[in-house]
């Protein structure tokens, strides 16, 4: 019988290195594994988890930054074999005194997500978890090439003249809007 959480984990997900700034706030079960954290976070940026990921925390009892991933990844990393991210609790790690990760995903578009615990809560009877509960602006796509491919994508989109926009409409769908997020269009 799976064990029943008491409290919660307000995180927000921050994208690194855009302005304004894309982020998301969630709030997860205490017994959370960072492979359930990455679950969350890939489907609260609309991403498909195509790509490779990584958390890289500090580890409280050591002092020491570690990596947490599939296990199987570390054939892909130059140093100790990361940390099963199955096996591993976000209540091992964060604290409200250790409460920064940083959540990398697509190592070729190299998007790094600042993970913030914000606050633990007391469970909410009638809530299911996870849930999102505010955010700003739409995730970047999958595939755009990072922060310089976001960036001409967005260039492009104020230009119906530009020789891209077009084909930039249909790959993104006629109804993107870079400025839209609605936390009610989550579903986890």
């Amino acid at each position: 019988m799976k064990k029943t959480f008491e409290k919660v984990y307000q995180l927000k997900l921050s994208v690194k290195g855009i302005t304004p700034e894309i982020w998301r706030r969630i709030q997860v079960p205490e017994d959370y594994t960072f492979l359930d954290l990455h679950k969350a976070i890939q489907t609260s940026m609309n991403w498909e988890n195509y790509y490779l990921h990584e958390f890289e925390m500090l580890n409280q009892k050591t002092g020491k930054p570690e990596i947490i991933t599939r296990a199987d990844n570390h054939e892909y990393l130059d140093q100790e074999p990361p940390v099963p991210e199955e096996k591993a609790r976000i209540s091992d790690y964060f604290t409200l005194e250790n409460k920064d990760a940083l959540y990398t995903y697509n190592f070729g578009d190299n998007w790094q997500v600042e993970v913030l615990l914000e606050k633990v809560l007391p469970r909410k009877k009638g809530t299911k978890y996870p849930i999102c509960t505010a955010g700003k602006r739409a995730a970047v796509p999958e595939d755009i090439g990072g922060i310089l491919g976001y960036e001409d994508m967005l260039e492009i989109l104020k230009d119906p003249e530009h020789e891209e926009y077009e084909d930039t409409i249909l790959w993104l769908g006629k109804d993107f809007d870079p400025e839209y997020f609605d936390p009610k269009d989550v579903s986890f």
